[in-house]
């Protein structure tokens, strides 16, 4: 399974840099494998981007704004679910990935489990 974030590299944004290299960064530093799709190089892949993010999700007006992010063809969220999922240690499961022992988020699944 690969994780793939969509991003903009010549976004004129300095909010959607940011939360693109929050992202990046973050996953990166979890060894968490990843592929970066850019929207703005790629014609395919803003097609395939607008076109997956599910209508629930979906600004009101406009199209969907990068980061957004996948695992292969399912959607995980944009950057304001991936941050609350690392504030809750539940990047993980947000992924749709297994957290690796000895991780915050491993060891509080343990815990729910146990109660």
């Amino acid at each position: 399974m690969v994780i793939k974030v969509y991003i903009a590299s010549s976004s004129g944004s300095t909010l959607i840099k940011k939360q693109q290299q929050d992202v990046m960064g973050f996953l990166a530093a979890n060894k968490i494998e990843f592929e970066e799709c850019d929207i703005a190089a790629n014609e395919e892949n803003r097609k395939w981007m607008r076109e997956n993010v599910p209508e629930n999700s979906r600004p009101t007006t406009g199209n969907p704004l990068p980061p957004q992010i996948f695992n292969e063809e399912r959607y995980c969220g944009n950057y304001e679910a991936f941050f609350d999922a690392r504030e809750d240690n539940a990047v993980y499961a947000f992924l749709g990935l297994t957290a690796p022992p000895g991780s915050k988020e491993a060891e509080a699944q343990a815990k729910a489990e146990q109660q």
